[in-house]
């Protein structure tokens, strides 16, 4: 079976406050993380035992320089990353309310990853892939957009499943209904969707995830996860679902909460032998086991700092 985790857009490093519950301008400390959500998708599953790969350009610059020896540290592929003058590498500092929420500040006008062409990503690089995995941060007009159009038509061609988190970022984009557009355009396209309680109604015009759902099962579609952050999680097929709470635990960081969400649950799906073609016959039992696992795998998470750095290498469920 395949097993490899690919994921495209933006790797960056994330500037964490020193401290919580304040504004920018009150954070008198910034602490570098590698960060970017493609990026952490694959420090979840690779966290976990799987190997992952990430599609992206770095500016050939410090930041760059060390994320590149970051993931590698985190045994995530680096072999299919690019290296460019023409931009630097993207920088997002963070500052944190209450309960972790984040607010975010973006150095990206533009970011080496953005130029990142469609030429760049090989065929071959999709040999025992598993997945697939994007977000919306790089899918606005700039060459990296194209880039994952040739990925996911090369991932459906190697069968692997075609994963998408929009993952929604305001501040990147100067029109809102453009955002939502380039989002329902890329929908169908995926096997499995992840959306937040937070992108729901800006998406579907809906507060109810249940009433989302016949707009949401659109093309491809097979599952879609619904997450609430400390409430749980939810998960739908066409003929099944399920909801899992969470644990209550006090809350660190919720930096690369929803990426390591995805990344457990894609492992969770390979560890069930579970590929494109069985997605659509998942059982209750099978969506609540993956649940249960990946929000237990965030909860371990938000008690510590940072994304990928948080993130546990072994999940035990507590009942």
């Amino acid at each position: 079976m395949n097993d490899v985790l690919l994921a495209i857009g933006e790797a960056l490093i994330d500037f964490i406050p020193d401290k919580k519950e304040c504004e920018f301008d009150e954070v008198t400390a910034f602490s570098p993380k590698l960060g970017g959500a493609p990026a952490n998708v694959c420090g979840a599953y690779s966290a976990l035992g799987g190997n992952s790969k990430l599609l992206t350009q770095l500016g050939d610059d410090p930041f760059g320089h060390k994320i590149l020896k970051e993931l590698k540290r985190y045994n995530i592929d680096t072999n299919c990353i690019s290296l460019t003058d023409k931009a630097n590498t993207a920088l997002a500092f963070v500052s944190l309310g209450k309960k972790g929420a984040r607010t975010f500040s973006f150095y990206r006008k533009p970011s080496a990853d953005m130029l990142y062409p469609p030429e760049s990503v090989k065929k071959e690089y999709f040999k025992g892939a598993y997945a697939l995995h994007f977000c919306s941060v790089s899918l606005g007009g700039f060459p990296m957009r194209e880039a994952h159009k040739t990925a996911i038509e090369y991932a459906k061609d190697a069968g692997a499943i075609i994963s998408f988190d929009p993952n929604l970022r305001f501040q990147l984009w100067n029109d809102k209904e453009a955002l939502k557009k380039t989002v329902w355009e890329f929908i169908p396209l995926a096997d499995i969707l992840k959306i937040s309680d937070e992108e729901l109604n800006f998406l579907t015009d809906e507060e109810d995830i249940n009433k989302a759902l016949g707009r949401l099962f659109v093309g491809n579609v097979k599952l879609i996860i619904y997450t609430c952050g400390g409430k749980g999680a939810h998960a739908f097929t066409k003929t099944a679902a399920a909801y899992r709470t969470a644990r209550d635990v006090e809350v660190i960081d919720t930096t690369g909460a929803g990426d390591g969400f995805i990344g457990s649950f894609l492992w969770k799906l390979k560890s069930m032998g579970i590929n494109a073609d069985s997605l659509e016959k998942l059982t209750e039992a099978q969506l609540s086991d993956c649940l249960d696992f990946s929000n237990e795998f965030c909860t371990l998470s938000v008690m510590k700092h940072g994304a990928i750095a948080s993130y546990p290498n072994e999940v035990k469920i507590l009942m």
